[in-house]
């Protein structure tokens, strides 16, 4: 008992602290992650460190969900960075995270679709695009642009018919943002073009950028400058050539690389050959640096992932120490609790088995005078008072009194019945359940025993017990069903369990007994030996005798 006491205390305390822990680690991974998605928003690189944080910190308090999350949000930043591999694999990563329905999916494919894209898998790109789009509870603005970005994927494969149809369904009038409206229609008048040469769209793709350029839309403008040197190339080079320039000058301000070396290449196919060299080393000069940044920038994701992770180790290291310090004080403490608890149950079992032996004493003194004094005292007149004693009748009751005698140091068998037999029937199944053996039960309600005599209760708790303790010492069964019917004033209980089963009908005692007891309440037992594993045996009994 204070064996058992001690684990109790031990474990509920530990459960305690592991609880509290997770809570805190939530807490802690929820600042992080908070902090990395502000960074995000201002295109700071350290986002990704405070994203790994707070995975370190989900992960301690098993949180898969935000695990997910943060990992795409990691994604998102490899991806605006050039670091389109590393991006796809933490991707992966995270669906290792993900459970069936997770709301993140969207998410994760809306990621995968702009990486794709990014690698020029415009296939792919849009596969995944109709994935993200397959989710219905997406905000009206975020289709249109999800919209916009697979027509741009069937553009950079030449099917502009396909760009210009998915572009004609979205209703400019559901947008809620302006800039993704002047996005869309510059983006339909440029298709528009490039699936007609013939088409005039100098005029409307001019208007657009006024818009844009009243809005002060950096990135929309630099959209607009690309579009109008492409449609000039050919009909108005100097027109083509200050596009191009423009661009260029709005890629610089927006602080995008990949938009400059665009717009070089656009500048070197209508300058002057005079300057084509001078363009040519700026163009390759620019095109190595983007490279080289996109390789300190993966380095750099894969240094953060390392030091955060030998960080987190260490710091986790010495708080696991500490609590290794504070859980051997509280050992102590407990044992020394333990000890004082042990002493005094000791001393109290010491007067317990004192007061029992004189109890079991004065007991058995009562039997013998009940149950042999009077036997034997009667057995005694009979011989003096009687001339002539027969041998074998005296024979007999001397018999009587000896098995009388002999019984009289064993227990009485029945149980005590209580009034909620099926609780009782069930507690007592349960207790052969474990961490490995599964007990179901099915259908021991306290109706079905309703009428039931009491005989019969303790024969099938008994029959029920010797079927248990048979399956636990033999079976090597995982699984026990115990099945309860009641039909027409007749019980049916079919058991079964998924052990070696036994050969043909030749029960053990234990089983033996099952049969004599079932026998003497009127019912019936069957064994189904031949079945694929394990073995089934089926009861039936009156419910009323």
């Amino acid at each position: 008992m204070a064996r058992f006491l001690f684990v109790f205390i031990f474990f509920t305390f530990l459960s305690c602290k592991k609880d509290k822990g997770i809570h805190e680690n939530t807490v802690i991974g929820d600042s992080f992650y908070t902090k990395g998605a502000e960074l995000f928003q201002k295109n700071d690189i350290e986002s990704y460190r405070n994203f790994q944080k707070a995975i370190f910190y989900y992960k301690l308090s098993y949180d898969s969900s935000n695990i997910s999350k943060a990992l795409i949000f990691q994604a998102n930043i490899q991806n605006n960075t050039g670091d389109y591999m590393g991006a796809e694999e933490t991707l992966v990563e995270a669906l290792t995270y993900m459970k069936e329905n997770d709301p993140s999916f969207y998410s994760l494919y809306g990621t995968m679709a702009n990486i794709k894209f990014a690698q020029k898998e415009y296939l792919a790109s849009i596969k995944w695009s109709d994935k993200t789009l397959s989710d219905n509870s997406i905000e009206y603005d975020t289709k249109a642009r999800i919209l916009n970005n697979k027509a741009v994927a069937f553009s950079k494969i030449k099917d502009y018919k396909n760009a210009l149809k998915i572009l004609d369904k979205i209703s400019l009038d559901s947008i809620q943002k302006k800039n993704t409206v002047y996005t869309i229609k510059d983006n339909r008048e440029y298709f528009h073009w490039l699936l007609d040469n013939t088409y005039d769209a100098q005029a409307s793709l001019e208007q657009i950028l006024k818009t844009k350029e009243l809005e002060n839309d950096t990135w929309g403008m630099n959209s607009s400058y690309s579009h109008l040197s492409d449609f000039n190339k050919d009909k108005n080079s100097e027109k083509s050539l200050f596009y191009a320039k423009q661009m260029l000058i709005t890629a610089t301000k927006n602080k995008s690389p990949e938009d400059r070396l665009e717009a070089l290449e656009k500048i070197l196919i209508v300058d002057t050959p005079h300057n084509a060299k001078k363009l040519f080393n700026q163009y390759k000069n620019l095109s190595d640096s983007i490279q080289l940044s996109r390789n300190n920038y993966s380095n750099r994701f894969a240094y953060i992932k390392y030091d955060s992770e030998k960080s987190n180790a260490d710091n986790q290291k010495l708080k696991a120490d500490n609590s290794q310090k504070q859980n051997n004080i509280l050992l102590l403490i407990v044992a020394l609790i333990l000890s004082i608890i042990i002493i005094i149950w000791f001393r109290k079992r010491q007067i317990s088995l004192k007061f029992e032996v004189k109890n079991t004493a004065l007991k058995y003194s009562k039997k013998v005078h009940d149950k042999v004094a009077n036997k034997v005292y009667h057995v005694m007149s009979e011989v003096e008072n009687t001339p002539y004693v027969n041998k074998n009748e005296l024979l007999d009751k001397l018999e009587s009194i000896y098995h009388i005698s002999r019984d009289i140091s064993y227990e009485d068998k029945d149980i005590a019945l209580e009034k909620d037999f099926s609780s009782q029937l069930s507690k007592m199944l349960k207790s052969y359940s474990s961490d490995i053996i599964k007990v179901p039960i099915i259908g021991n309600e306290e109706e079905l025993w309703n009428g039931t005599s009491e005989t019969t209760k303790i024969e099938i708790f008994y029959i029920l017990q010797e079927l248990m303790t048979n399956m636990k010492k033999h079976s090597k069964a995982d699984r026990v069903i115990i099945d309860f019917e009641r039909e027409n004033n007749t019980i049916t209980i079919a058991y079964s369990d998924n052990g070696v089963g036994m050969q043909e009908h030749s029960p053990k005692n234990g089983l033996k007994n099952t049969e004599s007891r079932i026998n003497s309440i009127e019912g019936t037992i069957n064994f189904e030996t031949k079945t694929e594993k394990g073995i089934k045996i089926n009861l039936s009994f009156p419910a009323k005798k």
